[in-house]
């Protein structure tokens, strides 16, 4: 079935779209980053596990590859890291830290695939960054002091932006490996890791459980299955790019509902991460060749 030139695209935008309130329910849980961990990982994985084990489970042969065992600890990286991160340090550290993604997309991206990003994703992606460091220059100073926790979490961050990277790289490579299978069970691994590490279920109820519950069985498996078939359909560095969103739009979120302080200079950076990728995407429709029909 042939796709418009833009599906790609536009399968990223809703993806980070409906992942941005994501680390508002974090903070809704008032829970540990190992008790986030074991509610996000098993809810996610488990539905991702049982809807292809409803489908017949296809693709065994691609899951057991190298590349299919690669991604599943990528996403196994990927959800410690950041539930981790979230935990001890403020959002805006770890999402900006995120946000480097783009690069590392860029570099997994020239040396597995031979891709060239152009000059208008490298100018993008320099806008964009500058913006989101304007935002996060606006949160509480305490918050974002450079002490060992803030350290932590943007290292938790990188080693968070480095395996999306990847993910999405080996997904554009490797296209016959079954998406849900490989992101479910680097989803269970780490949840299942988070539960023994606090002690068992029950220490899984200490805290707001719904908020997390609902991230790990609506938001989490929504957006990040279609970030990942987004990088089937437009090269990884988009994908990357257009979730830079997600780091200004996040801690507007926290800010609304949480309580925590919006300033000048985040509504400023914000702007600028926002207009930046508007003319990104314009400028990248444009640039598609339109096909005349055959007569």
């Amino acid at each position: 079935m042939t796709r418009h030139p833009l599906f790609g695209l536009a399968l990223a935008v809703f993806g980070t779209l409906v992942l941005s309130p994501d680390t508002l329910f974090m903070r809704w849980s008032a829970m540990s980053g190992f008790q986030m961990l074991a509610w996000r990982g098993l809810s996610m994985g488990g539905i991702l596990l049982a809807f292809w084990l409803l489908a017949g489970a296809p693709g065994r042969a691609a899951l057991i590859g190298p590349a299919g065992l690669t991604i599943i600890l990528c996403h196994t990286i990927n959800a410690t890291l950041f539930s981790l991160g979230i935990a001890i340090a403020p959002v805006p550290v770890v999402l900006f830290a995120v946000a480097v993604s783009p690069i590392f997309a860029a570099i997994f991206g020239r040396v597995l695939l031979g891709e060239v990003a152009g000059r208008a994703t490298w100018i993008a992606t320099a806008a964009v960054l500058t913006g989101i460091f304007i935002a996060i220059l606006g949160r509480d100073t305490g918050d974002i002091a450079l002490d060992a926790n803030a350290v932590l979490g943007a290292l938790a961050g990188l080693g968070v932006a480095a395996a999306l990277a990847l993910t999405f790289v080996i997904l554009r490579k490797h296209r016959a490996i079954p998406i849900f299978p490989v992101i479910g069970s680097g989803s269970f691994l780490a949840g299942l890791a988070g539960m023994i590490l606090i002690g068992g279920p029950v220490a899984m109820t200490e805290g707001n459980y719904w908020p997390i519950a609902l991230a790990g069985l609506v938001i989490l498996p929504v957006s990040f299955l279609a970030l990942t078939f987004a990088s089937r359909y437009t090269s990884a560095t988009n994908v990357s790019l257009i979730m830079l969103v997600e780091t200004v739009i996040g801690p507007i979120w926290v800010w609304a509902y949480a309580d925590e302080p919006l300033t000048l200079p985040m509504l400023v950076g914000g702007g600028i991460v926002v207009g930046s990728l508007a003319i990104y995407l314009l400028t990248s429709a444009r640039a598609i060749p339109r096909h005349r029909p055959q007569p």
